[in-house]
């Protein structure tokens, strides 16, 4: 009985041998103690070197998954190590890009600031120099008022010497040339007073002091005849003469019609044009408009006689009559826009001069 007890032990043991690994069993599960004590020596340095044996395997086993998980943790490592030096160099690449983009920002914006005060200090030299300007053109202005002014104050005193002078004087237009050759220009005049004015040819008193033709200074070539200026010797006798004329209205001599008046100077004379307008229609409300040496407008108004040396006078006294600004509002209106008109084409003339 020990002996097929001990073979049956025996092939137990050689068929647990050709097992596998994995499915061998341990020696503490295919024997209890009190069977390990029954064993011979043989037996159980047979069991422990297979129970040995059975742990190395194990242990190898182990010791290789292990190593397999060490070598994965390994390569995952090494991974995540590439990855963060990847990672670092990107990283360092762009802090040098933004510290580049940085330095680049700074640089431009120290640039912009640099030209922002730059321009700062252009535009006040530009305003220094426009004030600059401003102020030499403001003083140009006024010096040129200021000779304007002059050269009016001027003119009116070439005008008035040049009306001082003339003031005994007559124009007679219309006279052909060459018919003086004959009687002169005084025997043409005493003419002129025998054939329109009986009474004053007549008179002794009236004496001419000098006759002559007027300078053909503008258009050599003009057909109208040059004026003849004839001299007397009293402003008396010319105004006689002149109101005579008036009165009579068509003057002749030898049956071709001629005109007499006053002998101005250009200034005065374009003064005295100035005023016709506005004694025209002063004439048609009877209010006895008369133009006074040598441009001074006098006509009468709510019974007193006003007298105006400028038209600017006489819109002042105007704006304070309602009943004569009602009279001579188109005229004036008119004559506004006239004198809009010539400072306009002054100024047009002096642009493209």
């Amino acid at each position: 009985m020990p002996s097929n007890k001990h073979r049956n032990r025996g092939s137990k043991i050689n068929d647990d041998t050709m097992m596998p690994p994995n499915k061998q069993n341990t020696p503490s599960q295919e024997y209890e103690d009190d069977e390990i004590e029954e064993m011979q020596d043989t037996d159980f340095k047979k069991f422990m070197i297979r129970t040995f044996r059975s742990f190395q395997k194990q242990i190898l086993e182990l010791q290789k998954s292990l190593m397999d998980k060490i070598e994965n943790l390994s390569r995952e490592n090494e991974i995540l190590r590439k990855s963060q030096n990847e990672t670092q160099k990107l990283v360092e690449q762009e802090s040098v890009i933004v510290k580049r983009n940085q330095n680049e920002m700074k640089s431009s914006t120290d640039q912009m600031t640099n030209t922002l005060e730059s321009l700062k200090n252009r535009m006040g030299e530009a305003e220094e120099r426009i004030s600059d300007l401003e102020d030499r053109a403001q003083e140009n202005i006024q010096s040129n008022q200021r000779k304007e002014e002059e050269i009016r104050n001027l003119k009116n005193i070439v005008g008035n010497l040049q009306d001082t002078i003339k003031k005994t004087n007559i124009r007679v237009l219309g006279v052909p040339e060459g018919m003086e050759r004959e009687k002169g220009l005084e025997g043409l005049f005493s003419e002129i007073l025998a054939e329109n004015f009986a009474g004053l040819e007549k008179d002794r008193d009236i004496l001419v002091q000098e006759a002559h033709r007027t300078p053909n200074k503008h258009d050599q070539k003009r057909s109208s005849p040059r004026h003849v200026v004839i001299k007397l010797t009293t402003v008396k006798h010319k105004e006689k003469i002149l109101k005579c004329a008036r009165e009579k209205r068509q003057i002749t001599l030898r049956g071709s019609p001629i005109r007499l008046t006053a002998d101005f100077s250009s200034e005065t004379l374009q003064a005295r044009r100035e005023w016709r307008d506005i004694a025209q229609v002063l004439r048609e409300k009877n209010c006895q408009p008369r133009i006074l040496y040598p441009a001074k407008l006098s006509f009468v108004n709510e019974g007193e006689i006003k007298t105006f040396h400028s038209k600017q006078k006489l819109k002042d006294f105007v704006a304070t009559r309602p009943a004569l600004q009602k009279i001579l509002k188109d005229v004036l209106h008119s004559e506004t826009q006239k004198h809009g008109h010539q400072y306009e084409r002054r100024e047009r003339k002096n642009t493209y001069q």
